[in-house]
């Protein structure tokens, strides 16, 4: 009798006794270990930083007075460097590459002049990718924030929701459509979209894209598109496999590098050095007891180990919250409002949180294992240290 079965992508098939099938992924690769020196800086204030003085103030915008009214009401005193530098350019109609680290407000810089963009122009449409839910959803919040009575709709398109409303939101009018790669290509194919009525393209982290394994995806997506249209690329870092892309889609580029310090002045960096007669979770115990630790975010490496570590804490009377990979998209998006509102002041989260997210007055970033690569720990530890607040990083070792 054959052994009739299912495999792990869920189709039919038959199988002979004792048969595994063979990988058809490889986990990611960590890349050189990283020199324990760089976790180290506790006095990065010593260290001096040149202040950037904006070309515009934002009255001097050359948008719409109800574009200009919604950023003062956001509280925006000042651009920062990309969005002075980014915004004339883009209200210009020029194809654009941005590279600048995380939370330096690359979001406000493409999210500005595409709204003034379609406040005058109803015909229009913008298409916007994101490599993470979080992040997408993030971006479909600020646009809200910016483009509030301007009578301008966005349509949320993202993995972890039924695809049944996804389509029902499609078929609403939009000048927006915010996306994660994989999604938005699902319903291309099943045709709820017609990407070729976008006529402006915003890829944010194109970096984080390939890290990812989205390279194909983009691919796919770009060709899909108007050949006459604006894109912009944004991006922490570009490779020269990101360049090549950048290139193949492209129309005269401008491109913009923001070269600010790998990290920010306000961030005090340590390690935590761990030994045999200690055990890790109980030096985390004693670090999460002290009121200095006010709201805290924990990377953790797998999904697993962060399922044992949250509860191990909540044994110990913490309230956690945590995001991983294994978790619905509305319990991922529950503890990050969570987190948000203070409802408890503990997130766990792998990497999938350590990129875009912007959280209010967290005052420590915690590496209760160590990132893959630099770059990754860059992009941790920008989670504190927000808007010239102080913040502290940590890393287990």
């Amino acid at each position: 009798m054959r052994n009739n079965t299912y495999n792990r992508y869920g189709n039919f098939s038959r199988k002979k006794p004792g048969f595994r099938p063979k990988r058809r992924w490889a986990p990611k690769k960590s890349g050189p270990s990283i020199d324990i020196s760089k976790y180290i800086n506790r006095n990065p204030e010593a260290i001096k930083e040149q202040i950037y003085i904006p070309s515009l103030k934002i009255n001097d915008l050359e948008v719409h007075k109800n574009v200009k009214d919604n950023i003062l009401k956001k509280g925006y005193t000042e651009l920062t460097p990309i969005q002075d530098k980014a915004i004339p350019l883009i209200i210009n109609g020029r194809d654009l590459i941005g590279v600048a680290n995380t939370g330096t407000g690359k979001t406000a810089a493409f999210l500005i002049p595409l709204i003034n963009k379609i406040y005058l122009d109803r015909q229009k449409r913008v298409l916007i990718i994101a490599p993470t839910r979080e992040l997408a959803q993030q971006i479909n919040t600020e646009f809200r924030a910016f483009s509030q009575g301007l009578n301008l709709f966005s349509v949320l398109c993202i993995g972890g929701t039924n695809m049944r409303s996804q389509s029902r939101d499609l078929n609403r009018p939009h000048s927006f459509l915010i996306c994660t790669p994989g999604r938005i290509k699902d319903v291309a194919k099943r045709n709820w979209v017609n990407l070729s009525f976008y006529n402006s393209i915003v890829i944010d982290e194109v970096d984080r894209m390939f890290d990812m394994g989205f390279q194909k995806d983009i691919q796919l997506i770009l060709g899909l598109l108007p050949k006459a249209r604006q894109t912009l690329f944004f991006s922490a870092t570009v490779s020269q496999e990101i360049e090549k892309l950048m290139n193949n889609h492209l129309n005269n580029p401008e491109k913009i590098s923001i070269n600010q310090r790998v990290t920010a002045s306000n961030i005090m960096q340590d390690i935590i050095r761990i030994n045999g007669a200690n055990k890790k979770i109980d030096i985390l115990h004693d670090m999460l007891i002290k009121p200095e630790f006010a709201k805290v975010i924990i990377f953790i490496k797998t999904k697993w180990s962060v399922k044992e570590t949250e509860r191990e804490l909540i044994s110990r009377g913490f309230k956690v919250a945590s995001i991983h990979g294994n978790k619905t998209q509305a319990a991922r998006q529950s503890s990050l409002s969570n987190f948000k509102n203070n409802g408890t002041n503990i997130l766990l989260a792998t990497d999938v949180a350590a990129r875009g997210l912007d959280i209010d007055d967290v005052s420590h970033v915690i590496n209760y294992d160590q990132p893959a690569t630099y770059d990754d720990y860059i992009h941790r530890i920008g989670r504190t240290g927000r808007q010239n607040k102080k913040g502290v990083a940590l890393t287990f070792i």
